[in-house]
């Protein structure tokens, strides 16, 4: 028998909005680069192509770190200097946030929401990375009854606080919980706060997508 959980936890970053190494010819067109400019590529580079990512991965440098690296450089190609990351993200995702929405996940959204699951944002930088206006600019984000954002928290996955704001926020225990994330080490963060965690396999964001769906009985 499918157990069925009460309520879905959303990643922003990865999960709801496609990665940044997804949309290069994006970023290129809006910044007027030459395509195939940009190189890094994250998890869908080759071992040893992208070694800040895998230092990033490995603990050794801050996700925060490894965008701000991303961000001087890119900001010098085009001769400008950004100094917070809603500027990096304005000028790199042009003037549709909706083109980097991923419609698996959209559609994920829109299907929990008519089975009457309850919907929530826990992200370490919604704000920080994109700017409130963003997410003001995209309708369906009416649609999640809770953003657990560390921009103002302070508190950053996988810390134990980061999900018991969720679930207080909620009034739900951790186990009603489906939590989706991109980042391994928040995943053992929600496991171990008692959620069922999905894996976002940014590079198989339909079979992710189905995932989490199932683990809400649907």
């Amino acid at each position: 028998m499918v157990q069925t959980r009460s309520a879905l936890v959303l990643d922003f970053g990865g999960v709801i909005s496609r990665t940044m190494f997804e949309t290069h010819d994006l970023t290129e067109r809006a910044l007027g680069l030459a395509p195939g400019t940009l190189r890094w590529r994250g998890p869908f580079a080759p071992p040893g192509e992208d070694t800040l990512w895998e230092d990033m991965q490995a603990g050794r440098i801050a996700e925060r770190d490894y965008w701000h690296r991303r961000m001087t450089e890119t900001g010098a190609l085009v001769g400008e200097s950004w100094t917070a990351f809603p500027q990096f993200i304005a000028r790199a995702r042009g003037d549709d946030p909706a083109a980097v929405i991923r419609p698996e996940v959209r559609g994920a959204i829109a299907q929990a929401k008519a089975a009457g699951r309850r919907l929530a944002i826990l992200s370490n930088e919604l704000d920080l990375f994109y700017g409130k206006g963003f997410r003001e600019r995209l309708p369906f984000m009416a649609d999640f009854e809770l953003i657990v954002d560390a921009t103002y928290t302070g508190i950053l996955k996988p810390d134990p606080r980061a999900f018991a704001f969720v679930t207080e926020g909620l009034g739900l225990a951790a186990g009603d919980c489906v939590f989706v994330d991109d980042q391994l080490k928040n995943l053992r963060g929600g496991e171990a706060a008692g959620m069922a965690c999905v894996h976002f396999d940014v590079t198989r964001p339909s079979e992710s997508a189905a995932r989490m769906l199932r683990l809400l009985g649907l």
